[in-house]
C-alpha cells in the first residue's frame, strides 16, 4: 500500500511501544516518517532501520517535547528533511507515572503536564504552520477519561482530559483549513511502559474481564486505528475521541 506516498508524518515518542507500531504502520502506507525520541537514540535508530528494511523512508529526530525550545529546534531539523512540509502529526509522546492525590509531588505533576499537555500543544502549534489542506492530527489519549477510574493515575488521567479537550477545540479551529483532529483513547496496552502491569497474570486477567473482547490491547491494534485516521478514508471524521 502507498496511500500516504509523498507525505511526511511526525510521530512524537515514535521509537518504542505504541509509537513504534504507529511509525511502522505509517511507513508501510507510504509516508516518510519522522521518528521523534527524547532520550533513547538506539530505539529510534532501530525503528528507522526496521522501516528502511521494509522498503520505507524514515529519519530519527531528538527532542524533549516538554521544552518549547527543544520543540522549535526539532522543527528546524524537520524542515531540513521535509522542505517545510508536514502532512500528518501523531502526538504520542507522554509519561504516565503512578501519581494520585496522596502521593504526587510537584515535580511529578509538572513532569506529566509538561510532557502530555504543554508538549502536545506546542508541537501542534508548530505542525499546523507547515500543514496543508487535508492534514491529519491524531492525539493518543486514554479510555480512562471516559470510562472507569484509576485514582493512582489521577494526574495522568487529568492530563489526558486536557488532550481530549484540545482535540475537540483544535478540530473546530482547524476545520476551515481542511485539517482533521482526532484522538485515540485506548485501554491497557501491552508495551514496555506497562510491563509492570502486563507481566502480572492476575492483573492481565482482571483487565481482560473489563473489556468486551476479553483481552488487553497490543500496539498494532492502536496503529491500525491511527493508520485509518491518517489516511484519506477519514477525511470527514474530526473531533472524535
Amino acid at each position: 500500500m502507498s496511500t500516504l506516498k509523498n507525505k511526511f508524518a511526525l510521530v512524537t515518542g515514535g521509537s518504542r511501544g505504541i509509537g513504534r507500531a504507529i511509525s511502522l504502520r505509517l511507513a508501510k502506507d507510504g509516508a516518510f516518517v519522522i521518528v521523534n525520541y527524547a532520550g533513547n537514540k538506539q530505539a529510534a535508530e532501530d525503528t528507522v532501520a526496521a522501516i528502511k528494511a521494509a522498503g520505507g523512508q524514515a529519519a530519527a529526530v531528538q527532542a524533549d517535547v516538554s521544552s518549547v525550545a527543544s520543540i522549535k529546534a526539532m522543527f528546524k531539523t524537520i524542515d531540513d528533511i521535509s522542505k517545510g512540509q508536514l502532512h500528518i502529526l501523531v502526538n504520542n509522546a507522554g509519561v504516565y507515572p503512578m501519581a494520585g492525590l496522596e502521593d504526587a509531588d510537584e515535580a511529578t505533576f509538572d513532569k506529566v503536564f509538561n510532557a502530555n499537555v504543554k508538549g502536545l500543544f506546542f508541537v501542534t502549534q508548530e505542525a499546523v504552520k507547515r500543514m496543508p489542506k487535508g492534514g491529519k492530527i491524531v492525539n493518543i489519549s486514554t479510555a480512562l477519561t471516559r470510562i472507569g477510574s484509576m485514582p493512582a493515575l489521577a494526574v495522568y488521567n487529568a492530563s489526558k482530559g486536557a488532550v481530549d479537550i484540545f482535540t475537540r477545540d483544535f478540530a473546530q479551529q482547524l476545520g476551515a483549513k481542511g485539517i482533521t483532529v482526532n484522538a485515540v483513547n485506548p485501554g491497557l496496552v501491552n508495551t514496555e511502559g506497562t510491563a509492570g502491569m502486563t507481566a502480572d497474570p492476575q492483573t492481565v486477567a482482571h483487565f481482560n474481564t473489563t473489556t468486551a473482547l476479553g483481552r488487553i490491547g497490543e500496539p498494532d491494534d492502536i496503529a491500525e486505528v491511527v493508520g485509518f485516521l491518517a489516511g484519506d478514508g477519514s477525511r470527514w471524521v474530526t473531533a472524535q475521541k
